[in-house]
């Protein structure tokens, strides 16, 4: 596929052979931007991982120090009306809410709910797992104390997933975010894959890191020393 102009040109700002500094990759991930909107920033790994082992799979949530710039519609289902309604939540229901995403209903980023309403929410559970929409206590989108839960989210909780081909793709903030709180996001999510590294995985874990941001060239960073 051609790429334009703008495109060419920022490719040409970045050695495909460098290994970037965390520092360095930053400054020129902003600098490589080539839309007029606030891009986001986004953060790719190659692990070597295999999915298809239980053991292997790699999934968690992380509060970003700085949130990631983008604000999620919350819809909470539970009993505690109030209390997810102080915490900030877009909407709040039970089986009525329920119903109307059985027919249809989808204004919202992500579902939170206290446990005593799972089963419920099992009855549009295929409508809501293809879309990676289904509470998880894995998550923390499932909890007792759903105005915890609300709060992390809308303070830039997010979720980290390997895929079938042992890649993960996280989005860690905005263009316009100052250099040392994209520094500050990047160092927290690396922290938190490296953590992640199953016992089972030997030699090479993370084969490849890069970052970029919409539609701009992919980075190579130094994830070894942070």
């Amino acid at each position: 596929m051609k790429k334009g102009k703008k495109y060419n040109a920022a490719l040409a700002k970045v050695d495909p052979s460098k290994i970037y500094t965390i520092e360095e990759a930053v400054a020129l991930v902003k600098e490589t931007s080539t839309v007029k909107f606030d891009a986001t920033v986004d953060v790719s790994f190659n692990l070597n991982v295999d999915p298809k082992q239980a053991n292997q799979q790699i999934r968690g949530t992380l509060v970003l120090p700085h949130g990631n710039g983008k604000t999620k519609r919350v819809l909470a289902i539970t009993d505690k009306v109030e209390e997810a309604k102080s915490a900030g939540a877009d909407e709040v229901g039970g089986a009525e809410v329920i119903e109307k995403i059985a027919q249809g209903y989808s204004d919202f980023d992500v579902i939170v709910a206290t446990p005593n309403m799972m089963a419920m929410i099992g009855k549009v559970a295929r409508i809501l797992g293809p879309k990676g929409l289904m509470p998880n206590p894995k998550t923390g989108t499932v909890n007792p104390d759903i105005a915890k839960a609300i709060k992390e989210i809308k303070a830039g909780k997010v979720e980290y997933r390997v895929d079938k081909e042992g890649n993960m793709h996280v989005s860690i903030a905005r263009v316009s975010f100052e250099n040392s709180k994209i520094e500050d996001n990047l160092r927290a999510l690396l922290d938190a894959v490296l953590k992640a590294r199953p016992s089972a995985v030997k030699g090479t874990y993370i084969k490849n890191a890069v970052v970029h941001t919409t539609m701009g060239p992919a980075i190579h960073f130094d994830f070894s020393g942070r």
